[in-house]
């Protein structure tokens, strides 16, 4: 009996083994895999990332045209009411400088009323 007993144990040893093995192989695989996975989400992520910032900048592109239109109409008027001022500056200059002298110049003594 000693002999299939020990038959026996070395089966157990060997099929124990042979399992470890196993186990160790689908270790690595999973390792692998998780590792395979990751690499896998890392380029979905950028990908998405890359696709969300042109959206970004189509919206900012298509949205920044109309303001910067905006901006030139903007500009276009203030250039226009300053020259109108600076025509009316020129045109009415003289005599507002003449009025300005007079009422420095020409003083009237009114003397105060008795009440």
């Amino acid at each position: 009996m000693s002999a299939q007993h020990s038959a026996g144990i070395q089966t157990l040893l060997d099929a124990e083994r042979e399992a470890s093995k196993i186990v160790e192989q689908a270790r690595g695989y999973r390792t692998k895999r998780v590792r395979a996975a990751r690499d896998e989400a890392k380029k979905e992520i950028e990908q998405h990332r890359q696709n969300m910032e042109k959206k970004y900048k189509d919206f900012e592109a298509q949205h920044t045209k109309g303001n910067q239109a905006a901006e030139q109409e903007a500009m276009k008027e203030a250039d226009s009411q300053i020259k109108a001022l600076l025509v009316a500056v020129q045109k009415n200059q003289p005599k507002v400088v003449n009025e300005l002298l007079k009422a420095v110049f020409d003083v009237e003594l009114v003397p105060p009323s008795a009440a």
